[in-house]
């Protein structure tokens, strides 16, 4: 009788887990540029008033045009990364990003500037919420919850260290050299795309299905409140970006490069809700923790709005009172947004992208109104009042959402 040696099977080559990680990278990349085209922007705020001769509003009006941009198509994004397929659809929303990037790094016309903004945020907005609709199609629950608070990682990546390329920038180049940034990390983001294997889309589904589709996920109350919350949540950040450039550096009279150096305090309070969310979302659940960031925003806005109250504050004091609570809103904000979407998601069962770009489109629109919103409030303690509004507004959401869910699907 012969022995016969049996030689182990070699390996399977590893099909699924990088393909996923190229994935989260190129998802990661795309809220990075899209998070980035905003903070890269607001350390030069005065300097775009200056140069341009337009009044604070204007300048601040480029922000909210960028923010109403990237909300209002967000719900045909979503449409067509289902009908024409996730890659397709992703390089026309970057081809516009990119296309109008270039033209405002040699753009001088303040009308211009508004336009173009808008048009930018239109092809961010859509690159933001494809890719986050790539994460969606890796799998969904407490493992979504993980996931996007990768990208909320990469968000703050943009959060702090945007802000301090634009503190530089402003510093030592001229603040149209950011869009040139901008426009670069759009084409890297688009050469990306095209080594994913991303879904091919349908192909079908025509305007009426599309409408029908959303009408039905909206009527889903489990869906609807975490989503709302985590767009007031949202809109609090906005408002405070929106802000804080005119508040550091016309209020407490600091540099545009000390602007540009505080927002890696910023973006460290953001990774700190970000890896929280990460580590906890499977042991203490995205719910507990969509409650949580919601309660620290409160909290830190009524702070904010008793700082402004309080006469006689020493301006040092003032200045380091300011920084903590934005920094506490923004842990906050890292902690509610990813787990308030992966609840809301997580609730519709069916048709994923167009749920992930109805949750997009809702926190986009919400925060496009605040942002308009803080054109007209000038006045320390108004805009503290109305970022401590929105923040509780979110908590009692997130109240009713946790009282009141019961799993649901789309047209179930």
């Amino acid at each position: 009788m012969s022995e016969r040696t049996v030689t182990p099977a070699p390996a399977a080559p590893d099909t699924t887990v990088r393909p996923e990680r190229r994935t989260m990278a190129v998802a990661c990349l795309m809220v990075f540029m899209a998070q980035m085209a905003t903070t890269i922007y607001l350390p030069s705020l005065p300097a775009v008033e200056h140069d341009l001769g337009v009044s604070r509003g204007v300048a601040t009006l480029s922000v909210s045009l960028f923010v109403i941009g990237a909300a209002a198509p967000v719900v045909l994004w979503g449409r067509a990364a289902d009908r024409y397929g996730r890659r397709a659809s992703v390089l026309a929303a970057l081809a516009l990003f990119v296309l109008s990037s270039a033209l405002l790094a040699v753009n001088t016309s303040p009308a211009g500037l508004l336009v173009l903004r808008s048009v930018q945020g239109i092809g961010a907005g859509g690159a933001a919420i494809i890719a986050r609709i790539f994460v969606r199609d890796l799998g969904s629950g407490d493992a979504l919850a993980r996931r996007l608070s990768v990208l909320s990682i990469a968000f703050v990546t943009a959060l702090g260290g945007g802000q301090f390329l634009g503190g530089l920038i402003g510093r030592y180049a001229h603040w149209q050299a950011g869009f040139v940034l901008l426009a670069v990390v759009g084409t890297l983001g688009a050469l990306g795309t095209t080594t994913l294997p991303l879904d091919p889309g349908r192909g079908r589904d025509g305007q009426g299905g599309m409408v029908g589709i959303y009408l039905r996920i909206l009527t889903i109350r489990a869906f609807l409140l975490p989503t709302v919350a985590g767009g007031l949540g949202f809109a609090t950040i906005v408002l405070l970006q929106e802000v804080a450039p005119f508040v550091i550096q016309q209020h407490f009279g600091m540099s545009v490069e000390a602007y540009g150096n505080f927002g890696l305090l910023f973006g460290l309070a953001y990774f700190a809700g970000a890896m929280m969310v990460n580590r906890l979302a499977a042991s203490a659940g995205s719910a507990w923790l969509m409650r949580t960031g919601a309660l620290v925003m409160t909290a830190s806005g009524l702070l904010m709005t008793v700082l402004w109250l309080v006469p006689g504050l020493p301006l040092g004091a003032a200045l380091a009172l300011f920084v903590l609570l934005y920094c506490a809103t923004t842990f906050g904000q890292a902690a509610l947004f990813p787990s308030s979407m992966a609840v809301a998601v997580g609730r519709v069962k069916e048709h994923g992208a167009y749920a992930v770009a109805l949750c997009g489109f809702l926190a986009q629109s919400i925060a496009g109104v605040a942002s308009t919103l803080a054109v007209l409030l000038h006045a320390d303690l108004a805009w503290a009042s109305v970022a401590t509004v929105l923040s509780a507004l979110a908590f009692l959401l997130v109240l009713r959402s946790a009282s009141g869910a019961r799993p649901a699907a789309a047209g179930s």
